[in-house]
């Protein structure tokens, strides 16, 4: 046998080994899916979004010069909180949908997009911005929905000020940096080799949630994931069992990013169903 046929041949099994590979890895997290709540998220009957705005400016904290977009001229208010390295346009359309339902206040954290930049970010600093800017805008037990780094924003809000919200969904969280799956881990290592970033340090560096931590928190809380999230399942599986009043959910097919800053609509009926049932 030629040389070229036999590379043509080894070649060809590989692939089928990698497509037989991927295809029992995706049976392997949809079977483990299934054992914590795997739904789908019908988008058919989504009212249009309002896309007026109905405020927007900068309110001063104790550290942050926060900005901010509102949604919705009536409504319970949310808070609506972005990821690591985003802005307010990253939940832009979510907070458009939901702006039927809600008032909708659009935040940026510390060190994002048009709120200024202390030098300092931590999870707990940014808590505690999200508490300063309900007690600036007099918000009353708001909702807060997060993604990513919002999610544990929202998460740290809620054991730290246990009487502060109404309810949250936190999408996409993780208690450690250990348990980001490696690939994403290596991404942000050599996004930073290249770049040093305060942003990316922080994901490396940060959370450390305990069940001790988690169990502080008393408020309704609706823990989120897609099937092909960026963190263990494992993990979002502990956030919801640390957590006594909580529901999980992890979204059919989606990943990190596709069922909330990807789609106004998902997003809109993620919130809608949770909230709507408080």
């Amino acid at each position: 046998m030629k040389k070229g046929k036999k590379a043509l041949i080894a070649a060809g099994c590989i692939a089928l080994s990698v497509i037989v590979g991927a295809g029992v890895w995706q049976l392997s997290v949809h079977h483990q899916s299934k054992k914590y709540n795997l739904i789908s998220l019908d988008t058919s009957n989504v009212p249009e979004p309002v896309t007026e705005i109905f405020e927007e400016g900068d309110v001063q904290l104790s550290e942050v010069k926060m900005h901010f977009t509102v949604y919705g001229e009536d409504g319970y208010p949310l808070i609506l909180v972005h990821g690591n390295g985003g802005s307010q346009d990253s939940l832009r359309e979510a907070a458009q949908y939901l702006a039927n339902d809600y008032k909708v206040y659009l935040i940026e954290s510390r060190c994002h997009g048009q709120s200024s930049d202390p030098g300092e970010i931590s999870y707990d600093l940014m808590a505690k911005d999200i508490k300063e800017f309900i007690e600036k805008m007099e918000l009353e037990k708001p909702y807060l929905m997060g993604h990513s780094d919002g999610g544990m924003n929202a998460l740290t809000v809620a054991y730290t000020y246990p009487d502060l919200l109404g309810g949250f969904i936190s999408c996409g969280s993780n208690t450690n940096p250990k348990k980001f799956k490696p690939y994403f881990t290596i991404g942000v290592k050599i996004a930073d080799m290249m770049k040093p970033d305060k942003l990316n340090d922080m994901m490396l560096e940060q959370p450390w949630m305990t069940r001790e931590l988690l169990s502080k928190i008393t408020c309704p809380a609706y823990i989120v994931a897609g099937e092909f999230d960026i963190m263990w399942l494992s993990d979002t599986v502990f956030i919801h069992e640390s957590i006594e009043n909580s529901k999980i959910a992890i979204i059919k097919s989606a990943n990190h990013s596709s069922y909330i800053s990807q789609d106004g609509k998902q997003a809109y009926v993620l919130a809608s169903e949770f909230f709507g049932a408080l």
